[in-house]
């Protein structure tokens, strides 16, 4: 496990060039699996947070306690501060995205994020004809390559620029999706509590 991890770093490390920093590695472990998330380098304040709060232990035994299926799955426990919004074009949410929650527009214009609270989306496969209609309703464009992710992969291409997307699962994504599919209550929560234990990558 541990060469394969190391492989995976360098192989994203020469991907994104030699001049760049490799982007951090994280694995979320649960009941279900592991799931490794890569935390982009162009989100900082974002992945610092993540990484300081994973140092000290805040997500251990907290759990993803609000599950949608065929949406996305969330979870990282209660915070008090809030993040300034790092929302990029070229950053959004294809299935297994990792973003940042937050609270509504009406109480935070600002799309600040929640300064622990993460989700991971599973979402669902979109065609062509849906795109164009949200593009139009939305005014969003869409390039090329999300077109290809929404249509062959999926994801939420709803809650694009609305939150901060800083980083992607790059194992584990049938974690995601078996977590997804668990049964909740009326609020979304699992009824078995699946715990989490998140560790940096070395």
């Amino acid at each position: 496990m541990k060469a394969l991890l190391l492989l995976l770093g360098v192989l994203m490390g020469s991907l994104h060039g030699y001049a760049q920093k490799t982007e951090p590695l994280v694995m979320i472990s649960t009941d279900h699996g592991d799931i490794i998330v890569k935390l982009y380098n162009e989100t900082p304040e974002h992945r610092d947070n993540f990484l300081k709060l994973v140092g000290e232990g805040h997500y251990e035994g907290t759990t993803f306690q609000r599950v949608i299926k065929d949406f996305m799955i969330q979870g990282g426990g209660r915070v008090s501060h809030t993040l300034p919004a790092e929302i990029l074009p070229q950053y959004y949410h294809k299935k297994g995205a990792l973003a940042a929650a937050r609270r509504p527009d009406n109480v935070n214009p600002q799309k600040r994020s929640s300064g622990s609270q993460f989700y991971i989306v599973e979402g669902r496969v979109f065609s062509p004809k849906e795109l164009q209609q949200m593009q139009k309703a939305t005014g969003k464009e869409y390039t090329q390559q999300m077109i290809d992710d929404y249509t062959n992969w999926g994801g939420a291409p709803h809650l694009d620029r609305e939150y901060t997307v800083f980083g992607e699962v790059v194992m584990g994504l049938q974690v995601v999706e078996r977590i997804s599919e668990l049964k909740t209550d009326r609020r979304n929560t699992p009824y078995d509590a699946v715990k989490m234990k998140v560790k940096v990558v070395e």
